[in-house]
Parts: C-alpha cells; structure tokens; sequence
C-alpha cells in the first residue's frame, strides 16, 4: 500500500474483488483446520476415567478414516456463499467508521481510532452475514456421516438444505443463535488485526525506506503475526459460541440462560481447558488464512489498480 501524498482512497469494487478473492483462497485452504476445530470444539471425549481428550491429529485422523477426506471440507459452501458479502461488509464498514474517527484537520485516524473501527466493522459483519454463516457452517460440520456411504444420510445436504431445515424447524431467529458471542468474537478480531497488520507495517516502511511497496512474503508474515492474536484472546467465546449454535434452543430459556448453562456445563464436567479446546487447528487455521488474504488481498489490488491507476491509503485489512 502507498505512502504518497494526496491519497484518493481504493473504489469499493476493488475492496469487493480483492476482498472476495482473497476469502475464497483463504476458505479452500484452511477449510480442513476448521472442520477439526469445530469437532474437538463439540467432543466430549476424554470424559471417562483413565482416557484423555483426542488432540488435534487425532481428530484430523479420525475425520478422514470414518468419513473420508471430503468430511474435512464439510461446510465449505457455506463459507464460500458468505465470503463476498462478508469482506464487502468488513472493508466498507472499516472505512465509513475509520473515516468519522479520523482527525478533522489532518484525516488521519489515531491508533486507538484503528482499534474502534476494527471492533465496529467486525461487530457489522457478524449480525450481517457471519452468524447465520456460522450456524450453518457448523451445523454442516456437526455431522458424522460417511461421505463414501451413500446409505448414510446425514440431516443437512448442503448448505442451501440446511438454511431450509433450520428455518422451517426452528424458526428464522436460528440463524442469529450466538449472534452476541459471534459479534463479541469478531469484534475482538478485526481490532486487534487491524490495529496489529498496520502498526507493524509501517514499522516496515520505516525500516525499508527505499521500498515503495512491501513484497507479498512480508505481507504475509505481518498477517501470520496479527491473525494470531485474536484466536488466544478471545478462544472460550469460540468455543461456547460453537456449541450453542450446534445445539437446538430450549423452549423458555433466554440466550443468555443458554450460554451460562454452557459455560457451567463445561467448568463443572469437563474443567478449564474446555474452553480452549480446538486452539491449535484455529491458530493453525486463523494465522495462515490471514496470512493469505493479505497478500492475495494486496496483489489483486496492485493487478486491479494498474488497470485503472489509483492511490491507495496506508491502511491494513484482516481476516
């Protein structure tokens, strides 16, 4: 990203396309990391006495061998079907906010102004598109049927057919299960990865300062840093989120009874490291991913912008 004077801020149709492109890769790489997040995440395993939990490639392992290694890619279609309107959101929604925080007199936006415009764009695409995605992405994932089967029917199809069943089940308000925890989780990522990707890359700049423009493996290192933090920030929040909306509501009981049934449930049968259960396949997931839509973000900017030439602000996107 430039560093010029007189900067003319990038068109929200590349933030679309490169955004978009971006979240795509990012989804058909690390789809398998997140399929065994979400099962270790609902395992109960390691309960019984003289048995311990089933770790991380255990899991993995356990997926392909009961289910094939297509199981990995369960709830892919979901994840693919939100990816554009999630990155359109979280792009637009950062600037619009990034742009009432900044400094009437300079237009610059302060750290700490980075940081609340984070929150609220991540806070934006979770009511907006990453809840309902999530419910049924994990729903998707849930199931543990045999893919090379096809006598074993599993409850949801596809994506499509499982929007259908929930909605017609349980009501419209189903997909917005966990919507709190799924804002709060969100909001703590995109402002710890914003505020993270563009602090440490101007600390780049500065120390590069004959390069114009980082190279696409600084990008991605800047992105491995910053999409780090959020997974060991915010992982009990993950991991109550996904449980509730795997489970079906409870007539009478709020979604606040539901999420402190959770929690107790977990503290009291399972203990502490419960609620931190699938933290490696998410780091190993989140890190990576952003890694990635960094810097297929930054290179499809560069290749859209060279066809129709614009400036753009020092400013860093996430996952």
């Amino acid at each position: 990203m430039s560093r010029s004077g007189n900067k003319k801020p990038v068109g929200f149709a590349t933030h679309i396309t490169a955004g978009g492109i971006a979240g795509a890769c990012e989804a058909l790489t690390c789809q398998p990391l997140d399929t065994i997040k979400v099962r270790m995440q609902l395992s109960k395993s390691g309960l019984a006495p003289g048995t311990k939990p089933r770790g991380f490639i255990a899991t993995g392992a356990f997926i392909v061998r009961r289910e094939t290694p297509l199981a990995l890619y369960k709830g892919l279609g979901a994840v693919l079907s939100g990816i554009v309107p999630k990155m359109a959101i979280r792009f637009a929604s950062f600037e619009s906010y990034k742009g009432f925080l900044a400094d009437k007199d300079t237009g610059k936006t302060s750290v700490g102004g980075i940081f609340i415009a984070g929150l609220g764009a991540g806070t934006t695409e979770a009511v907006a598109v990453v809840t309902p995605m999530e419910v049924v992405k994990i729903r998707l994932q849930a199931q543990q049927h045999s893919l090379a089967d096809p006598l074993e029917a599993p409850r949801y199809r596809n994506a499509g057919h499982a929007v259908y069943t929930i909605v017609r089940e349980e009501g419209f308000s189903a997909l917005y299960r966990g919507v709190s925890l799924t804002a709060l989780r969100q909001a703590t990522n995109q402002g710890a990865n914003f505020t993270a990707y563009q602090e440490i890359k101007k600390l780049m700049h500065r120390l590069q300062p004959d390069l114009v423009e980082l190279p696409s493996y600084q990008h991605m290192m800047i992105g491995l840093i910053s999409g780090a933090m959020g997974p060991f920030s915010n992982a009990p929040i993950d991991t109550i989120k996904t449980r509730l909306q795997k489970a079906t509501a409870m007539p009478g009981t709020t979604a606040f009874q539901r999420i402190m049934a959770i929690a107790t449930d977990m503290w009291k049968t399972e203990g502490v490291r419960s609620f931190y259960k699938g933290i490696t396949p998410r780091v190993l997931r989140v890190a990576p991913g952003q890694a990635i839509v960094f810097a297929v973000y930054e290179r499809v900017s560069t290749m859209i912008e060279k066809i129709n030439p614009r400036i753009r602000e020092d400013d860093g996107y996430s996952e």
